[in-house]
């Protein structure tokens, strides 16, 4: 699959890669990472002006990375207790316009992503500018659950069920569909605990930021993206799920904080 730039170009990737999808199946090819990559980027990013949670709260990189701290703190203490498995940290690593990564090389307007083969997440905050273009906000809890999905796509590396998911069988009861709503759902797993255990890095979850991330979730699925690059719905092309299906996943993990609310594969793995 072929992409392009401009707003074209970020509305396939949204349509496949955004928040989540196999950059290999997009023309990135197949190569652990440490978190402090973040700090260097592929073009040594500088985040030394990220010092305290109110830069945080003041900078789209810092925020960033500061997030990453806090779905740490989250998942090193559910992942044990729900799934009985000891939780290990990605890589993050913030770039600007493009990196070589353990899938091949990106570019900005490839979207955030998780590669598996490196286990680390990689991200242009570049890419926060656009969600108004796919009708997204980009408020500070919106950013923080593309972040937090992408944390998802890990865990689910870490359960050994992201390699199911299978983008070239599309539909909406594909296993595609059912890795990315899981991932929408452990985003909001992230943020049931970090409003419950704000430990003041980031600014504490209110209705409006609640509702700027769950729009934002709304945003990104399948029907929406394809009625903005201009095509009709079809159900049978969903990689990542409707609108309402990510909305809908990412309030089953806030509103429940339990993995076993977000077992879209029927596993029955998982305690409360």
């Amino acid at each position: 699959m072929a992409v392009g730039g401009g707003l074209g170009g970020l509305v396939l990737v949204g349509l496949f890669l955004l928040l989540g999808g196999n950059p290999a199946d997009i023309g990135l090819g197949g190569g652990g990472a440490d978190q402090g990559q973040a700090e260097q980027g592929a073009q040594a990013y500088d985040l030394d002006h990220c010092e305290t949670g109110a830069d945080a709260n003041e900078h789209d990189d810092c925020r960033v990375l500061y997030t990453a701290y806090s779905v740490d703190e989250v998942w090193d203490k559910v992942l044990p207790e729900q799934a009985g498995i000891t939780y290990e940290k990605p890589g993050v690593e913030i770039f600007r316009d493009s990196v070589q990564t353990g899938c091949g090389f990106a570019s900005a307007q490839t979207g955030p992503f998780y590669c598996p083969a490196d286990q680390t997440l990689y991200l242009d905050v570049s890419f926060f500018e656009q969600l108004g273009q796919l009708g997204g906000e980009n408020a500070p809890l919106a950013q923080e659950y593309i972040v937090a999905h992408e944390f998802g796509h890990h865990i689910q590396n870490l359960e050994g069920t992201l390699g199911l998911s299978d983008y070239e069988n599309p539909g909406e009861d594909s296993n595609a569909v059912k890795i990315e709503l899981q991932a929408d759902c452990y985003g909001g797993i992230w943020a049931h605990y970090a409003d419950a255990e704000n430990g003041g890095d980031l600014e504490p979850i209110s209705k409006d930021q609640l509702a700027s991330a769950v729009e934002t979730a709304g945003a990104v699925g399948d029907d929406n993206i394809q009625r903005r690059s201009g095509g009709e719905v079809n159900p049978e092309a969903f990689t990542h799920g409707s609108s309402q299906q990510r909305q809908e996943a990412f309030l089953a993990g806030y509103n429940s904080g339990e993995m076993a609310q977000c077992d879209t594969l029927d596993r029955g793995a998982y305690q409360s």
